[in-house]
């Protein structure tokens, strides 16, 4: 066990290398970036199981009520045995249940959609696919992905002792390693609640004339509408691995993009590791998350904007000490281009509870561990943010400022949030924001705040004696949908365990003996 100081000591001291997104090969096998990690400071399980332990495949694939049901591609041979390969429709078109069989593995071949669009307003007729627990879907191509269009649902409900994986080949043929990712594209929910940055021209933010377009995808993958309560299903118990790939432009699919997604979905328990681009990224939409992990982010862990109004609580996020890894989070209210209308409502609203970053990249491109702009509005409550640079940028005057006119509730909130930072803890931003206003801001009087913490942390993320220290907020006083708490940060003490069992280990982060590796799949026999 070490504590955070000696973390952010060893990350100052190495060397870095960094790499662009143009640095990212071919995808599936030998489509991996290489980075320079320092040797792990933690063991990590075996990948490789005893002979004995090997996976046979199955005599072959189920049926399935769709039409056409599961392709039969014959079997994959990785580290962990040997697999019957199941490769699902391009299109789910009825109810749909995925049970787990022993050796078998089930495939996307490219882009599978669950549904068709069934547009911005209730109704049409709905597909739900329901994946069972210990289920393991791989992506046999770097462009493949998962999207659950608009009207229809996911119900992806695993167990602690048997998650939902969804890989890539590289992962199943045992070549993924802790620098593998942006091996394939990541599982995309397309929604009906409200969005700002419409696609149409004129079209109203919020309204059901207001969609848009997946980033990242070729063919239409809409979301937006009016519906704040709308359902995409459930989704937990999840990891998504290896995600991220550049599917067309200089657009990325993040590990899980929320596109328009309501406030009726049910997500909580997802690992996200090392995705080429951010852990996950809310567009617009009303959805509460809850639980999540995230190892490995090559972008930013969360990234919130187009008019985001729900609330986060219970988040680990841990940053590689190398490549592009930007920010812990990256906010905004609209897009980020110079022509968007910052005036937009839904005005973006983040609040997050119960979170602890460990930031480990002092080369990132946006310069601080959290970087807020756009006007959005944002409560940060019970949080640890550990990194060796600035932790802290505001960018443009106007995010100071209220404005009932365009829903502008104020300037940022921060309450029980401490910050342990190896440089400044605060620096310029855009916009005329100085370090001195955002220090300023954090640091009034009455907030419980510490921008000069010694953090105590065990195991990476698990409270110490310093944080069990601080006095929390509770965060129902920000939002009625929180957890009351009276602790800071994702993991209040080493009996806290909501983590362990579903998560999979990496020289990033270790969730204990009970979590497997990453690099290596859970046994299907």
């Amino acid at each position: 066990m070490k504590s955070i100081q000696l973390v952010v000591a060893g990350i100052l001291a190495a060397g870095l290398a960094g790499c662009g997104a143009d640095e990212i090969s071919s995808p599936g096998s030998g489509g991996n970036i290489t980075i320079n990690n320092p040797p792990p400071t933690t063991p990590t399980p075996d990948p490789t199981p005893p002979a004995s332990n090997l996976v046979t495949p199955a005599a072959g694939c189920p049926t399935i009520d769709n039409d056409p049901g599961l392709r039969d591609d014959g079997t994959i041979t990785g580290s962990t045995g040997e697999y019957r390969i199941c490769t699902l429709p391009a299109r789910f078109t009825r109810n749909t249940v995925l049970n787990r069989v022993p050796g078998l593995l089930y495939a996307m071949d490219g882009r599978v959609d669950v549904g068709n669009d069934l547009g911005p307003a209730p109704g049409g007729t709905s597909v739900t696919l329901t994946i069972r627990p210990g289920v393991v879907v791989f992506a046999r191509t770097g462009v493949s992905w998962l999207a659950v269009n608009r009207g229809n649902r996911i119900d992806a409900v695993g167990e602690v002792s048997q998650p939902i994986v969804f890989t890539s080949r590289d992962n199943v043929l045992g070549l993924a390693t802790d620098d593998s990712q942006g091996q394939w594209g990541g599982v995309v929910l397309l929604g009906r609640a409200p969005i700002t940055d419409c696609l149409a021209s004129g079209a109203t933010p919020g309204t059901v004339a207001c969609e848009r377009q997946t980033e990242g995808a070729v063919d239409p993958a809409l979301f937006g509408g009016a519906t704040p309560d709308d359902n995409s299903g459930r989704l937990r118990y999840v990891q998504i691995r290896y995600s991220g790939y550049v599917l067309s432009g200089n657009s990325e699919l993040q590990s899980l993009t929320l596109g328009g997604v309501g406030s009726g979905t049910q997500i909580s328990h997802i690992q996200s590791h090392n995705s080429s681009d951010d852990g996950f990224e809310n567009f617009g939409g009303r959805v509460h998350l809850r639980n999540f992990v995230i190892t490995g982010a090559d972008d930013d862990s969360v990234d919130v904007d187009t008019g985001y109004r729900g609330t986060i609580q219970y988040v680990i996020a841990v940053q590689k000490n190398s490549g592009n890894a930007d920010s812990m989070i990256e906010l905004d209210s609209p897009g980020t281009n110079a022509t968007t209308d910052e005036t937009q409502v839904p005005r973006t609203y983040l609040k997050l509870a119960n979170f602890t970053f460990v930031h480990r990249n002092p080369a990132t491109g946006n310069g601080a561990a959290l970087r807020l702009r756009g006007r959005a509005d944002a409560s940060l409550v019970n949080g640890i943010i550990a990194t060796p640079m600035a932790a802290l940028r505001l960018d443009g005057a106007e995010l100071l400022t209220a404005n009932g006119a365009i829903d502008k509730v104020g300037p940022p909130e921060f309450r029980s949030v401490v910050l342990q930072s190896a440089t400044s803890a605060f620096r310029n931003g855009d916009g005329g924001v100085t370090a001195q206003q955002v220090a300023d801001l954090f640091n009034a009087a009455g907030l419980n705040n510490n921008a000069a913490f010694t953090a105590t942390l065990t195991n990476t993320f698990i409270n110490g004696a310093n944080e069990s220290a601080v006095i929390a907020t509770d965060p129902k006083t920000v939002d009625a949908a929180f957890d009351t708490t009276n602790y800071i940060g994702a993991v209040r003490d080493a009996g806290d365990t909501w983590y362990a069992g579903w998560t999979c280990n990496s020289v990033t982060a270790s969730f204990g003996s009970s979590s497997t590796a990453c690099s290596s799949l859970p046994a299907l026999n």
